[in-house]
């Protein structure tokens, strides 16, 4: 997949229940050589979660401090709570080469596209509304005030699609196939002629 020397910033969004989780998941098994970037969260963790494979779980005071102290790169607070992107081990990766994902919400993708412009955004959305409501329905992990604070936020975070530069329609039962559209939009940013200096430059040295 890689063509040139410097790591790319692959920033995925998408409204709860349009299975970013599971696509990441997909996609990173059949490219292990993507990064991903475990973010921080001030949330309790779910059931079978775990600290530093899922998220880093740390409490308001710790986030606090990591923001005034500039270690974090961008955060947002999403129903009461704080989650962020560790900056080091982001830009540790990108120094190395290495491409890697981040796995944001739209206003932390809004800050993250601000510091690196040339970043990849993608949005992943349900292929409807309907399909969003089944979906959060069945996780019957949250009360009723969450699922609707979830499906407000939903609206307002896919109404920023704008701001992306692609958009991927995860259908039910199709996370294989939108994991594979994935990698073939990260493919293709790979060739772009901005990424590709060094490789025009060595004919010319």
């Amino acid at each position: 997949m890689k063509e040139s020397q410097s790591g790319m910033l692959i920033v995925i969004s998408g409204p709860a229940g349009s299975g970013k989780g599971t696509v990441v998941k997909l996609l990173r098994e059949k490219y292990p050589e993507l990064g991903l970037s475990v973010s921080a969260t001030t949330r309790k963790p779910r059931a079978g979660e775990v600290d530093g494979e899922h998220y880093y779980f740390i409490t308001k005071n710790e986030f606090e401090k990591k923001i005034e102290g500039g270690e974090i790169l961008e955060h947002t607070v999403y129903h009461g709570e704080y989650y962020g992107t560790p900056k080091k081990a982001v830009a540790d990766a990108l120094a190395s080469g290495k491409d890697i994902i981040l796995e944001i919400e739209v206003q932390g993708a809004a800050q993250v596209s601000t510091l690196f412009p040339d970043c990849v955004a993608i949005m992943l959305v349900p292929p409807d509304f309907n399909t969003l409501v089944s979906r959060l329905e069945g996780r019957k992990s949250e009360s009723k005030e969450s699922e609707e604070y979830r499906l407000n936020r939903a609206k307002i975070e896919i109404a920023c699609v704008s701001n992306y530069d692609y958009i991927v329609v995860n259908e039910n039962d199709g996370a294989d196939k939108c994991a594979d559209k994935i990698a073939a939009i990260i493919e293709a940013e790979r060739s772009r002629v901005s990424r590709n200096i060094a490789v025009i430059d060595n004919f010319f040295n």
